[in-house]
């Protein structure tokens, strides 16, 4: 009696196929992000009074930013000047990473920018490529419009999730 062989071999067709991931976590730039709440220079958290300003500034410890990536906001309803904004930035700039203003969320989509639009992309020119969903890191929303814009003139048609389960985005036409 012959032994039976099993012909039904698992294969691992992503694999082998030429399907490239773009997994935008790889990009994730490390650092810790900070919020900087300049309301707390501003008289009663509303009114900056440009003397007072500058004295809380040039007293306060910047060091504890150093690595770090800082956004700056006011927390409270108070009309700010931009040229307000600026000095915070000037005093922060020799330690921070990066200064942006706005929402700490903000940071990650200002980084992403500068990272993608900074990436050479003629690896995926010609091929399908899957921009890979579920990450560990916050990746914000706008870095995956980013990436499907800067992926279209290459890619032969862009997909989004995981390869086992996909939605297709675009198709480029013959």
């Amino acid at each position: 009696m012959k032994p039976e062989t099993n012909t039904d071999e698992i294969v691992n067709r992503v694999a082998g196929s030429v399907l490239q991931v773009f997994d935008l976590e790889d990009y994730y730039p490390e650092g810790e992000r900070v919020p900087l709440d300049i309301s707390q220079w501003l008289w009663e958290g509303f009114v900056l009074r440009e003397k007072e300003f500058r004295e809380a500034l040039k007293t306060h410890d910047w060091q504890q930013y150093q690595g770090k990536y800082v956004a700056l906001h006011c927390s409270t309803d108070a009309i700010v000047p931009a040229w307000a904004y600026m000095l915070v930035t000037v005093y922060l700039q020799p330690f921070a990473k990066k200064i942006v203003q706005g929402k700490k969320e903000n940071i990650d989509i200002l980084l992403y920018q500068e990272i993608l639009d900074n990436l050479d992309y003629t690896a995926y020119s010609g091929k399908p490529v899957i921009i890979k969903g579920c990450s560990r890191k916050p990746v914000p929303q706008e870095a995956y419009v980013m990436a499907a814009q800067k992926l279209m003139p290459f890619a032969k048609s862009i997909m989004f999730g995981e390869a086992c389960s996909s939605v297709p985005l675009y198709k480029k036409k013959a």
